[in-house]
């Protein structure tokens, strides 16, 4: 599902929401820098508890080029999420146009079986003056 420019999903009982926003401040047009910060809210919607292991990411920016990032957990942590718990953090994506996309893949771990899992992160939209608009934006 689309909100606004973010995204939001659920794969194996874990939700993914994302919210990005431009942030002018730190950005430079002129000189092709555009900074993006996103918030991710992760909500284990199952009945044990998960573990986030890693991540990747797929950039790609305007021009059609593919960036992707592998690592370890997110922001420095691997956390646990218990049966219902909510994990969020914030990170940002620099990009040489005024418009990109982010879609990636959390792996996940069970508690109770330590089977690993998939999680998507639907692909959301990083573009630059929307850090005023709101859900109720026209589309």
């Amino acid at each position: 599902m689309k909100t606004s420019q973010g995204s939001e999903c659920i794969t194996a009982g874990v939700r993914v929401r994302v919210t990005p926003d431009y942030i002018a401040s730190e950005s430079s047009p002129d000189d092709n820098r555009f900074l993006f910060a996103y918030r991710i809210t992760i909500v284990n919607e199952g009945s044990e508890a998960v573990q986030l292991l890693s991540r990747i990411w797929r950039i790609v920016d305007a021009d059609g080029e593919t960036s992707v990032v592998r690592g370890d957990g997110v922001i420095g942590q691997q956390p646990t999420l218990a049966a219902g718990a909510t994990y969020e953090y914030s990170s940002y994506c620099p990009l040489g146009t005024r418009w990109g996309t982010m879609e990636g893949t959390y792996r996940f771990r069970a508690a109770a079986t330590n089977a690993e899992f998939d999680v998507e992160v639907a692909r959301f939209y990083l573009v630059a003056g929307t850090e005023n608009q709101t859900a109720s934006t026209k589309q």
